[in-house]
């Protein structure tokens, strides 16, 4: 779950010895300004009483949720979409998928720091939203306008009717838009509803907690919304309508959003921990030729909690970095004891913060690996599922979008499982309140994963038999076929990506937890990036041996489950690189858990 920066607010001391030598006329200055800054810290305070709370929370949550309906249901459908509308197949398809989906994580990373460094969250989140909105707009166009798409294709199994390039180049510019979009709101949705609390006193804490359970409930209203209704209606109604509802929501979310504006609490952009980052490996680079042993000063600045203590009991790692607050010049300082370069000197804070990230790599390229699994799951799932047989009782058909469902209620009922059922049982067996460690649940995530591929390459033989055999683009396979494959896919979740998320928000301070949930997302983006770059090397190796495994637009002349087992074999090594060596990186801080 992500938190918000700690303000910064504690400076450099003075040494006593200039205190003593000033004169009267310095001191009432002083008074005078330390008068000032009480009535200005009074004002702020009588500000926050008017503003925030949940005068501004119902506002953030239903901006939140118009939102999520929105996004989510052209998210899980987008496959369809282009498939049926635009006659995309093959390679193309996956890597339009792959690489949007990458860029809406990714972007979240220059939206935290556009964010923290000059706009802050409310004028980001609006921007994003407008984005979004502008984008989905020209996505209702699509479909709405026949002339934005290609003409329909008879047969799909042999369609001839690629899409031109300015009709291409509307649709990116769609999805350009709805990822810049994401890009603003994913990394500080949460975190902005978070500033209308004050965390320093205990109802503010319980607030903010309050806040989280009823962000959650409304994404999952929002999600199971989207993926039902707005789903179905785009898939078995019409895809104009489908649209529509999305982007009118955008702008309902948009008119609430500004509609609050008098009751949110604003805070001003204070620098991005990202921009620090890169400070310190610019600055100990400069300074890598300064022995940082002892005898030494270091740079404390305007620091929460770093100290020069701090850092040495951290020294036996990365030590390389600890150069950049090394103090080698009386000059670097300003009058006032700070910084005069930030790119040649960095706080003692900036190098853990530093520190802090580069310590948790390891664990997290485990989560890249993880997430190769369950991004494919979404694309060639559903692709498996639109040759499939999706017709039940006389008439009504399955969309092949509700697929995704399956792996967000496995989530939900084994985490309800878990907390609500098993926890309380074996309490009372032994007396303890056990838990499966992070150890343990990403491990089991892993195992999950492989199980699911290797049942995702056995179907897909099977589909594709039966599909030959009947001499038919779709299927007889029943999509019922697919529940084993989506339900492990869950679980994987369940299992992983809860645990990999824990660990990052548990192993930051309290002042870096956003960045947690920036890099969560980073590990999903470049999982979309690996998949796009291993699909096309596999496409280009195997046609050149006469026939690719992924290139056709029909699956059934494709070999899609030798991807599916290649896939498989990355997460054995992945689970092998994790058992003998990045699970030393993961330590529990709760001596009260213990292992199964």
């Amino acid at each position: 779950m992500r938190s918000i920066y700690n303000k910064l607010g504690r400076q450099s001391l003075v040494a006593s010895n200039q205190l003593e030598h000033r004169n009267k006329m310095d001191i009432e200055s002083s008074t005078s300004l330390s008068s000032s800054s009480h009535q200005e810290s009074r004002n702020q305070a009588a500000l926050k009483k008017q503003r925030g709370g949940w005068r501004a929370i119902k506002y953030i949550i239903a901006n939140e949720s118009f939102e999520k309906l929105a996004s989510m249901s052209l998210i899980e459908n987008l496959s369809v979409y282009l498939t049926t509308k635009y006659n995309l197949g093959g390679v193309f398809l996956v890597n339009i998928v792959n690489i949007w989906f990458g860029s809406c994580n990714f972007l979240s990373i220059p939206g935290a720091f556009v964010s923290d460094a000059y706009l802050g969250r409310f004028w980001t989140l609006l921007l994003g939203s407008i984005s979004s909105f502008l984008g989905m707009g020209i996505m209702a166009l699509t479909a709405a306008l026949p002339r934005l798409r290609p003409e329909a294709c008879n047969d799909p199994s042999n369609c001839s009717n690629p899409p031109a390039r300015w009709q291409l180049a509307v649709l990116f510019s769609s999805l350009g838009l709805l990822a810049i979009g994401a890009g603003g709101i994913r990394p500080c949705n949460i975190a902005f509803g978070a500033d209308q609390f004050d965390t320093n006193t205990k109802k503010g804490k319980a607030q903010l907690e309050t806040f989280f359970n009823w962000w959650y409930f409304s994404f999952t209203v929002a999600l199971v919304i989207a993926l039902t209704g707005v789903v179905y209606i785009q898939t078995n109604i019409s895809w104009v309508i489908g649209f529509v509802i999305p982007t009118v929501c955008l702008a309902l979310s948009i008119t609430t959003f500004v509609i609050g504006q008098h009751t949110y609490i604003c805070a001003k952009p204070k620098g991005s921990v990202f921009a620090d980052m890169v400070k310190v490996v610019a600055a100990a680079c400069k300074k890598r030729k300064v022995k940082s042993g002892e005898g030494v000063t270091f740079y404390l600045g305007p620091s929460n909690d770093g100290s020069s203590t701090t850092l040495i009991q951290n020294r036996q790692s990365l030590r390389f970095f600890d150069k950049a607050s090394v103090i080698t010049d009386p000059n670097e300082l300003n009058e006032e004891s700070k910084a005069k370069n930030n790119w040649r000197l960095c706080s003692v804070q900036q190098v853990k913060n530093l520190k802090c990230v580069t310590a948790i790599l390891p664990v997290w390229v485990t989560g890249i690996a993880c997430f190769m699994l369950t991004d494919q799951q979404n694309i060639y799932g559903i692709l498996q599922a639109i040759q499939m047989e999706k017709t039940f009782g006389n008439n009504f058909k399955v969309p092949a979008g509700w697929m995704n469902l399956v792996s967000m209620i496995t989530l939900a009922v084994w985490i309800s499982l878990y907390e609500c059922v098993i926890l309380p049982i074996a309490k009372r067996i032994t007396g303890r309140k056990q838990r499966l460690t992070m150890k343990n649940r990403i491990q089991i995530g892993i195992v999950m994963g492989v199980a699911c591929m290797l049942v995702a390459g056995f179907l897909e033989k099977d589909r594709r038999a039966a599909a030959l055999k009947n001499g038919s683009f779709v299927s007889p396979v029943s999509i019922v076929m697919l529940l084993p494959q989506f339900v492990l896919a869950g679980l994987t979740e369940a299992f992983s990506a809860v645990a990999l998320m824990e660990f990052l928000t548990v192993k930051m301070p309290e002042h870096m937890r956003a960045v947690a949930g920036a890099i969560f997302f980073l590990s999903s983006s470049i999982a979309s990036y690996i998949c796009t770059l291993l699909i096309n090397v596999i496409d280009s190796v195997t046609r050149k041996e006469g026939h690719s495994w992924l290139g056709d637009k029909d699956l059934n002349k494709n070999r899609l489950e030798n991807y599916f087992f290649i896939i498989g074999g990355i997460q054995v090594l992945n689970l092998l690189y994790f058992r003998f060596f990045a699970s030393r990186f993961v330590t529990e801080k709760n001596k009260d858990n213990r292992d199964f």
